[in-house]
Parts: structure tokens; C-alpha cells; sequence
């Protein structure tokens, strides 16, 4: 297996003041480069920019998977379980709406994972997950 190197995600938002209070200040991602039209923060050791573009930024379709609508655009990280728990607490703290309330999914399968759904303030969906035994991430 080849070693993991982070990846790179752009993404539209609205704002990018509301962008850096989200993924800054709430999220804890820190800063790197920007421009007046863009910013770029670290996701875990992961590139993320937002790219100030208003007209394409939010999620417009859902999916089900296991009794639950996903937005079909989204992106996120898989944490170790304790994380997973620690930042569920944190955005519950915050006062986070919810798209779908962080619970675990595919019970007694084998992909069993905790998983919860949210919205930046740009409508972008992100999905945080995790699992009790990481080497299932892939399992069939």
C-alpha cells in the first residue's frame, strides 16, 4: 500500500469571513494561504479551500443510506472515535443544527459507524465519521 498523502479540496462559499469562523474558529483548521477571493485551511493535515462563489456553493440533493437522507454533496474526514465524540459535544455546545444528528449507522454490519451530518453557514454539507474498528472502513 502507498503512503497516505493528504488531499486537496476547493469548495464555494458564500463568505469567506463566515468560512474563516467556521472552519477556524469553530473547526480549529488553521489558516494558510488566502487572497480576497479565496482561503485555504488545514483539514487534519488535509488542503481545504473556499472559493468565494456564492451562486454555487449550498447542497441541493439527498440520498438514502440507512433510513437517512445524505446530502449527496459532501465531504468530511473519518476520526478515531474518541474525536468523532469530542467534536459532536463541541458542535452540540455550539448550538449546530443538525442535517443528520450524529448516530450510528448500519448497526451489527459490518460497516457499522457513528456518523453525523452539518452545514457550514455557506449550506455546504461536511459529514464527520468514525469507526469502532478503522480497519472496516473498506470492508464489504
Amino acid at each position: 500500500m502507498s503512503p497516505l498523502y493528504p488531499f486537496h479540496l476547493a469548495f464555494p462559499v458564500t463568505s469567506l469571513a463566515a468560512a474563516r469562523a467556521f472552519y477556524g474558529d469553530l473547526l480549529g483548521c488553521p489558516e494558510g494561504r488566502s487572497s480576497d477571493d479565496w482561503v485555504d485551511f488545514d483539514f487534519h493535515g488535509h488542503q481545504i479551500v473556499a472559493h468565494l462563489s456564492p451562486s454555487e456553493a449550498g447542497h441541493h440533493n439527498t440520498s438514502a443510506v440507512d433510513g437517512d437522507n445524505v446530502p449527496v454533496r459532501h465531504f468530511g474526514l473519518v476520526l478515531p472515535m474518541t474525536e468523532w465524540h469530542a467534536l459532536a459535544d463541541k458542535l452540540r455546545a455550539a448550538g449546530t443544527r443538525f442535517v443528520i444528528e450524529p448516530h450510528v449507522r448500519f448497526k451489527g454490519q459490518v460497516g457499522e459507524q457513528a456518523t453525523m451530518f452539518f452545514l457550514d453557514p455557506c449550506g455546504n454539507a461536511i459529514e464527520f465519521k468514525a469507526f469502532a474498528d478503522p480497519s472496516r472502513l473498506f470492508a464489504k
